[in-house]
This record gives C-alpha cells, structure tokens and sequence, in this order.
C-alpha cells in the first residue's frame, strides 16, 4: 500500500502532499464487462490532482453474463438466484481488481471502489425508493488486501435522492470551462443516456451549485436488443445496421410518446424500463431489423439532443460505447446544433471514464467527503457515499479533508 500520510518531499526537505492510489470498478447497464481505472491523486491546494494509471476491461463469460440477465426485471427471480449471482459477481470483480492492482499499480494501492452490477432500481412516481446493486465487495477485500469502498448509491437514496446519477461529480471537477469557455455538457452513451449540464464560464464547481444531471433515457440498450433480436450480434458496429435502414415514422411516434421523457429532472432510470419486452411491446414483427434499429437510433439521438438544446450547449464532452457510433453520434451533433467531441481529448479514456469517476468516488469517501450533488440528485443534503468493507489490514482513515475546487490531470 501507498503512505497516504504526508511524507517528507527528498528534493526540498519539506513537506510533500499525500497520495492516494485507487482503482475504480465499473459494470454498466449493458452488464457486458468489468471496467477498471486506476489513479493517483494529490492535492495541490484547492485543486486534486489525477494521474491516470491506466484502465482495463474484463469481459463476463458468456455463462455469467445469462446470469445477470435472468435475474433482471421483469423476470421473476428467487433469493437463491440472487445470492448465487452476488457472490458469483464478487469472485469476478475480485479476479480483475487483483489484475487492476497488479497491472496498472504495481502492485501498490491504497483503496479500491466498486460500483457492482445494477439489477434493480426502485422508482415510483418519480422518486427512487430503492436500488440494488449486486457483487459482494468481501471478495474483493480478501483478494486484493485493499478496504472497498461499495454501494455507492443508497446513502444519496437515504438523503432523498435518486441515488444516480453520480457521475455527475466527476465531470464538474474536471470540465467546467473557464471563463469565456462554452457552454458545456457532459455525455454518457452506454446502456442509458445521461448528461450533465456543467455551469458556466469561471464558475466553481465545488459547490455543486449550477449543476444538473439526469438519466436522458436510452442510449445503446435498445439498440442492443435490436440487434441481438435481428442479427445475432451484441451491438450495431460502427452503426452499421442504422445506416443501411430507415426510420419507420409511426414506430418512433409510438415510442417518443414515452412518458419518462417528459418528466422534469431530477430522474433517473435503467432496464427497468427499457428492457427487451418493452421493445416487444411497439412492434409489429412485420419490421427490417435495419429499419428498428435506425428508429433507435434517431430516438436516443432526439431524446438526447431534446435536452442538450434545451438547456443552449455549445459543447459537449462525450464518452462511453456510443461513441463508437457515428451515425448516433453525428445525429445528435446535427439535432442539438452543438460541438461534439470525445473526452479522451481531456485525457481521459472514453471507455474507461465511468470507472475513473468511480475511482473520485473512492478517494472522497475515503476522505470523508460527499460524492453525489443535490442539485443533481433531488437530495436533501450532500451525502458522503457507500460503505467500507475493510482489508486484511487495520482500517486507518485519513484525516476529513476539504472539498476540492477543480480536478485536474496531470
């Protein structure tokens, strides 16, 4: 493990500011890999530093992956199911943070921060009452030796949020423009859209003030089943079926009609509602497979670009899956009337981001500090996330310390 103690600086004799190394782990709504990230940080007065470690992805074997889909709804599930698949989930996610640690750290790290798997999130009437996600962290704690930062959302649940979306922190830190910057969002295209409206030029972050985020609604989850449906394939490569199809004006009416879409933020949602039956239930069986799934396509593009014009952006940072999707990508460009480019142009691997946000997550727990943004999540009161299951190590915390203004890479 690192010292996560001031030390002694051997150039000048002084003082040199702590470093935490974290590895954050990520598995998303399309439950296909495990994502890690590994960083250092340090503080710089009011700014954290990160440097970027590396990150890697660790594909679920085809047999666990049926395993997470049997479970979510609405398919009827038991407990002997679900305790099979957590602990099945935290032997998976404990082979690959002990690859993060070995690989990507050097074998030294401080703290690791789990998201699990997403199976449920309970919502009703608007408000989130519960959520679930699975991968018990015990198994990650034995593996590694580390402390596991896990179940990350129910504290933000607790203070009245909807528990998500969480990301949100990481992208205020790092991408409020300065001033005379852009208006700017931030983009997430994995199985479900989200966006976070970053305030403007020369604003603190900090605060959380100017802030918003929420869950826009699909991105590739429809897509995804589309092309499973129709294709036999996981996903649409490079858009490929979308581009070769056309878009069936009466089945994206069908579909626009969606209620969520309409539903004032703070919000969020997941397959709990955009699972494979909900598609079943707008079609007509009569349908090209490539036609489907260039309807898809222009609604995560419209439901999307719908928000991004709403609230004027000039810019927005895009990651995730999607991303690999020109015709999608291209298509909100073109609806929004915005500038749209990849985060890996600050630094960050646009595959790999969630799991860096996640590892921020880890690092402000670890310091006492909140990670969700009321003004984001509906909370009544910033909440300092998740739990700490501990290494074979006793647990010492670091000193609180305070919130940071700006995040930046070094």
């Amino acid at each position: 493990m690192t010292n996560d103690t001031t030390t002694a600086d051997p150039a000048t004799g002084g003082a040199r500011p702590a470093t935490t190394r974290v590895v954050g782990l990520m598995s998303g709504t399309s439950y296909d890999a495990i994502d890690l990230a590994a960083a250092e940080f340090e503080r710089a007065g009011d700014t954290l530093l990160l440097r970027p470690l590396g990150a890697l992805g660790v594909g679920y074997d085809e047999d666990l992956r049926a395993a997470i889909g049997a479970i979510l709804p609405p398919a009827p599930t038991t407990v002997e199911a679900v305790c099979r698949l957590t602990t099945r989930l935290g032997h998976a996610y404990a082979a690959a943070a002990r690859r993060a640690v070995t690989e990507l750290c050097g074998g030294r790290a401080d703290l690791v921060c789990s998201h699990g798997q997403t199976v449920y999130h309970w919502v009703e009437q608007g408000r989130a009452l519960g959520t679930l996600q699975l991968g018990e962290p015990a198994w990650l704690a034995a593996a590694t030796g580390l402390p596991v930062v896990s179940d990350v959302r129910s504290a933000d649940l607790a203070a009245g949020g909807q528990g998500a979306p969480l990301v949100p922190m990481f992208d205020a830190l790092l991408l409020t423009p300065d001033a005379g910057g852009p208006r700017r969002a931030a983009l997430n295209l994995g199985g479900i859209a989200n966006i976070t409206v970053l305030p403007d030029a020369g604003r603190s972050a900090a605060s959380g003030a100017g802030v918003l985020g929420y869950d826009t609604g699909p991105a590739n989850a429809l897509i995804d089943v589309a092309c499973e449906r129709f294709f036999g394939e996981p996903y649409d490569a490079a858009g490929h079926h979308a581009a070769a199809g056309t878009v069936l004006p009466e089945l994206l009416a069908a579909l626009l009609a969606e209620p969520y879409y309409a539903a004032p933020a703070p919000k969020s949602t997941g397959k709990e509602l955009f699972h494979p039956g909900y598609l079943d239930g707008f079609l007509t069986g009569d349908e090209r497979g490539e036609d489907v799934v260039a309807t898809l396509t222009e609604l995560t593009a419209r439901t999307v670009a719908d928000q991004l014009r709403a609230h004027r952006i000039a810019e927005v940072v895009a990651a995730g899956g999607g991303l690999r999707n020109p015709v999608l990508t291209d298509r909100i460009a073109a609806l929004a009337g915005c500038r749209l480019v990849s985060i890996d142009a600050y630094g960050i691997d646009p595959d790999a981001k969630e799991a860096y946000a996640f590892a921020l997550l880890g690092w402000l727990t670890w310091h006492g500090l909140p990670g969700a943004l009321p003004s984001v999540t509906g909370a009544d009161r910033p909440a300092v996330l998740g739990s700490i299951t501990p290494g074979t190590a006793a647990l010492r915390l670091p000193p609180p310390a305070e919130m940071p203004a700006r995040l930046r890479l070094v």
